[in-house]
């Protein structure tokens, strides 16, 4: 396990308090030119989709009785995977994956991406920067232009919208969330009570007849829910009626689930959850730390009514510091944390090839939940796994390293394929998630946002 090409698994593995022994499981190979980069970001995605795989061999061991199965990860097919939201298409249509205001722009020392990809975060920056509804790209520009980078991300924060500063890696280190962020390990686990083993019968899918409440939003939390579909899992995701969400990013990341709301500050919203979370085994969050709260969805709220649960929490910036609060997606975390400058210039910010933060924390929380059921079936008790983007981002920037032999050979249509679904023909990327007697597929296709029955499969 000496090679570069390991290391990051290694890293990955260990974080997950796994046994480093069943790391000879696992073998790389394919065409590895598929997301180009100064940052070690190839080494990312094959280590965050190994750990996955494995922790869902592992866990099929569990189940069968049989030997951990082999893990066979291939650059080709996680580089596809890891682009998945760029090459869905429907009846060959393909979707902008950022709005017009979601770009960087220059304030009066230096730049400032925003993000304003849902009506309302549009709505709150314009608010914030004094323009009308109707404004354009110039008199945004216009308006940012006038002032510094940090008054803008602070005017837009207290507004309810999302603007971040650039900042160098330097800069990042030096700042109080900076600080903390290098102190915090890649993920945490933890055993929360005494709650007796759950002991899974005999099933060929690691994930076969559990249930999971998917409570996340775009881009890392549906990630790892869809790879537990993949698995098995009767995953339903619920969103508040409220909130709008995109068809197009459902139709990448809706796969294998089902997808319903509940306005759960209504009476019956919440007696239907309740239900819901009665019969659960797994409960996803990836909303900001505390907005869930006064719905009784702390962990150890969650812990005390469904004892032997686990509990995956996902956000961007932590669950600590003065910017847990915050909202955050992974184009911010790039460019917080000085990413945009190392993939681009002071002068000329760049980006990763991929939204690869998402993507990999994605592969994680799945690998988190994977080997928290493994635990549970061996020691038993209620399981707490969290992830932080701006924790993957610091494992990136400085714990990882290139491994040799990266190349410009890739294709990815050897990874794509095509469904009937409800919207149309679905062209999607196909799961990276690989090991012997494995699914190569989900069972279903997405289907339309938000109109599923709030019931579990099969009910």
């Amino acid at each position: 396990m000496d090679s570069p090409i390991f290391a990051g698994t290694s890293q990955a593995w260990a974080a997950l308090g796994a046994d480093s022994s069943l790391l000879d499981r696992v073998s790389y190979g394919g065409p590895s030119g598929g997301l180009p980069a100064r940052l070690p970001v190839m080494e990312l995605a094959r280590a965050t989709v190994a750990v996955c795989s494995l922790a869902a061999a592992e866990l099929t061991s569990v189940r069968t009785g049989r030997p951990v199965p082999r893990v066979r990860v291939d650059d080709e097919s996680v580089s596809t995977a890891f682009l998945s939201d760029r090459l869905v298409r429907v009846d060959g249509r393909a979707w902008s994956t950022f709005a017009s205001l979601s770009r960087f722009w220059r304030a009066a020392d230096g730049s400032v991406r925003t993000h304003a990809n849902y009506p309302h975060h549009r709505a709150r920056l314009l608010t914030a920067l004094g323009v009308p509804e109707d404004a354009g790209e110039e008199a945004v520009a216009g308006a940012i232009a006038e002032r510094t980078a940090l008054v803008v991300e602070e005017t837009v924060y207290a507004a309810g919208g999302l603007a971040v500063a650039a900042r160098s890696p330097e800069e990042w280190a030096k700042s109080e969330q900076g600080v903390l962020v290098t102190g915090q390990p890649l993920l945490t686990t933890a055993r929360v009570d005494d709650a007796p083993n759950r002991v899974l019968r005999d099933a060929a899918l690691p994930c076969a007849g559990l249930r999971v409440l998917d409570l996340t939003r775009v881009l890392a939390g549906p990630v790892a829910t869809r790879t537990l579909a993949l698995l098995g899992a009767d995953v339903l995701r619920i969103d508040a009626p409220q909130l709008p969400e995109s068809q197009e990013a459902h139709n990448d990341t809706g796969m294998g689930k089902r997808s319903t709301t509940l306005d759960l500050g209504d009476a019956t919203g919440r007696r239907i959850f309740e239900e819901l979370l009665d019969e659960a085994h797994v409960v996803v969050t990836g909303y900001r730390p505390g907005a869930l709260d006064r719905f009784g969805l702390t962990p150890e709220a969650l812990g005390e009514r469904r004892p032997g649960l686990v509990i995956a929490q996902l956000s961007a910036w932590g669950c600590y510091g003065p910017w847990h609060e915050r909202r955050g997606f992974d184009s911010l975390v790039q460019v917080a944390t000085g990413i945009a400058e190392l993939e681009g210039s002071p002068d000329a910010l760049g980006a990763l090839p991929a939204q690869a933060l998402d993507h990999g924390t994605g592969y994680l929380l799945a690998a988190g939940v994977l080997r928290a059921l493994t635990e549970q079936h061996r020691t038993g008790g209620t399981r707490l796994i969290r992830l932080a983007l701006t924790q993957t981002a610091h494992w990136l920037v400085h714990d990882l390293a290139p491994a040799p032999g990266e190349d410009d050979i890739f294709d990815a249509g050897r990874w794509l394929t095509e469904t009937d679904s409800p919207m149309g023909r679905l062209r999607h990327a196909l799961p990276p998630v690989s090991y012997e007697g494995s699914p190569v597929n989900w069972a279903r296709p997405p289907g339309l946002w938000g109109t599923d029955a709030a019931v579990w499969g099969g009910a």
